[in-house]
């Protein structure tokens, strides 16, 4: 991940830089690609937010966990209004950054939302993190982990 995110800043919710290196280092990473115009991504966001809140927020220890918005919003204002009205507490590429098209060329983004789940090596661990999370919920987060390689004694 962090070769990905090399020589780039991601933000927060509250729009603050965070350096993606302690940030993403030996978590399972989602990549999270979506706009508040999409009425798919309105209705799984907030189950995405459940979903992350549940396995690092209010997990003790956390789990390793991270999710990456990759915004498919119209502007900045509006991703800025989507990240403080309905994200959970994860971070974003900036809105401004190239990569966010290099992002959807490379995991072959046609249609939002869209979850993929990557290893550190930006590796694909499943592009189906939405519809597993639908069915399954925290137990698909296992699965992503022993396919990551990552924390092999984590225990939920």
């Amino acid at each position: 991940m962090v070769d990905l995110f090399s020589g780039r800043l991601l933000v927060n919710r509250q729009g603050r830089a965070v350096e993606p290196e302690p940030a993403l280092e030996n978590k399972v990473v989602g990549l999270y690609f979506a706009a508040a115009w999409c009425s798919l991504c309105r209705e799984f966001t907030p189950v995405l937010g459940d979903f992350y809140g549940e396995l690092v927020s209010e997990a003790s220890p956390a789990a390793p966990f991270e999710v990456v918005f990759i915004s498919s919003d119209r502007s900045p204002e509006e991703m800025a209004q989507h990240m403080q009205g309905a994200h959970g507490d994860w971070l974003a590429l900036p809105f401004h950054d190239p990569l966010r098209h290099e992002l959807k060329k490379k995991y072959n983004i046609t249609a939002i939302p869209k979850l993929v789940i990557v290893k550190q090596t930006g590796e694909v661990i499943t592009d189906k993190g939405r519809k597993q999370i639908r069915e399954r919920g925290l137990n698909c987060f296992r699965n992503w982990l022993e396919g990551a390689n990552v924390f092999q004694n984590f225990s939920s």
